[in-house]
């Protein structure tokens, strides 16, 4: 499966749903669901973790710095245009149960089809230079964010929802994503310096 295989009009719905399916297994690895699409990708391999990051398996301990170090990995990889994706064998290897991966993706059914309901082709300068590199920049600095903040509640989740948004504006082709990510990637990064505040404060 390609970038050109997925439903630009269903992305998110269309992810889940084979994610769902690997769900029947006892226990599933990333590499399993990375590879339901195939190694050149990239674009669902980024969707992936921000799924997983955005759903109830983020209160798993280290969970969501293996997402975000997923994340921050397959943006770089994107940014160089390599034809395949790699991901070293700690992240690939990493188990989740799966009847839980399909608790947590059963969740996020309504959230999918709320935004899969309104992408549309807009704002096209986002995909030309040199705006195009904007996107997965953005979504490096959130996978390598995440890490630091996973002791700060809700922030690797909000984080999840940028890359989340910006993934969509590149398989939807829809900018006004890019424009929500950056919008909330702004709220996010003031959580931090609030507990900091509150911390001091204290």
């Amino acid at each position: 499966m390609t970038d050109d295989d997925v439903d630009p009009r269903h992305p998110l719905r269309a992810m889940i749903a084979r994610l769902e399916a690997l769900g029947d297994a006892e226990t599933v690895d990333l590499r399993m669901l990375l590879r339901a699409f195939g190694e050149a990708s990239f674009l669902p391999a980024l969707t992936v973790p921000a799924l997983l990051v955005v759903s109830p398996l983020s209160g798993i301990p280290l969970f969501s710095s293996i997402c975000g170090i997923s994340i921050a990995l397959i943006s770089i990889q994107i940014v160089l245009r390599r034809r395949h994706l790699w991901l070293p064998a700690f992240i690939l290897d990493h188990r989740i149960n799966g009847r839980r991966l399909q608790r947590a993706l059963a969740r996020l059914h309504r959230v999918a089809d709320w935004l899969d309901g309104r992408t549309a082709e807009r704002l096209h300068l986002f995909r030309h230079r040199p705006l195009s590199w904007l996107v997965p920049v953005a979504c490096l600095i959130c996978g390598l964010a995440m890490p630091f903040l996973e002791l700060v509640p809700f922030s690797s989740s909000l984080l999840g929802t940028v890359v989340v948004f910006f993934s969509v504006s590149m398989l939807a082709r829809d900018g006004l994503f890019v424009v929500l990510g950056l919008m909330v990637m702004g709220i996010a990064s003031t959580i931090p310096l609030f507990v900091y505040g509150q911390i001091a404060g204290s």
